[in-house]
């Protein structure tokens, strides 16, 4: 904990406040010290317990994601306050524990939409990786009624979720397309130049022409 405050930069941590992050540590310097750590299960738990982000965000790099029951990784969820520290449990942790199936649909009915938001991340990395008995039909139709009045977090996992579909599943494109464009939902998002921008409509379309090069 000393050797993470010691790190604790004001300027990373202005930017990172603006973000919803309470922390100031450069990623790449809290990465070169789990490296360092290697794989410290009972470690990666104390930390956790500290409740401190940058304590937590280490404690996802160095723990074994696989040794989480399911009741832990649901209460971890609950308890991660911050964007940062909720990624990376979802794309670290969750997403290689073997519980993931089970905690991505309770995740994706729970009423509260951060926690909500988690199951439809991992239902993206699903349409992507194992669509096989999803019902791809059925999320759209969710997608179509409920992204536009969704809290931010959650609507960001929605629409991450439509395009994956649009993008990856050709006989659902035009639909994924046209719910996007109806919604409108982060059209007007501000994009950096040589960034894909985050609308639906225009993501599809821009990953589709990257895979199919004329």
């Amino acid at each position: 904990m000393a050797e993470l405050a010691a790190l604790d930069d004001p300027k990373i941590r202005a930017v990172n406040e603006r973000h919803g992050d309470d922390h100031g540590v450069n990623l790449g310097r809290l990465r070169a010290v789990a490296k360092r750590l290697k794989t410290q299960q009972e470690l990666a738990c104390r930390l956790w317990e500290t409740g401190d982000t940058a304590a937590r965000l280490l404690a996802l790099l160095i723990c074994r994601p696989k040794a989480f029951e399911r009741d832990e990784l649901d209460a971890m969820l609950r308890q991660a306050r911050t964007p940062k520290v909720h990624d990376w449990l979802v794309n670290y942790v969750v997403k290689k524990n073997p519980h993931s199936e089970e905690l991505r649909r309770a995740w994706s009915a729970d009423p509260d939409p951060v926690v909500a938001s988690a199951g439809w991340a991992l239902t993206t990395e699903r349409v992507a990786k194992r669509p096989e008995g999803l019902d791809l039909t059925g999320l759209l139709d969710v997608i179509e009624a409920e992204m536009k009045g969704a809290p931010d977090r959650l609507q960001w996992a929605m629409n991450h979720c439509l395009a994956q579909i649009g993008i990856d599943h050709a006989g659902h494109r035009d639909r994924a397309i046209g719910i996007g464009e109806r919604l409108e939902v982060l059209k007007d998002y501000p994009t950096p130049p040589n960034c894909t921008s985050p609308y639906a409509p225009v993501w599809i379309s821009e990953m589709v022409r990257r895979q199919n090069p004329s």
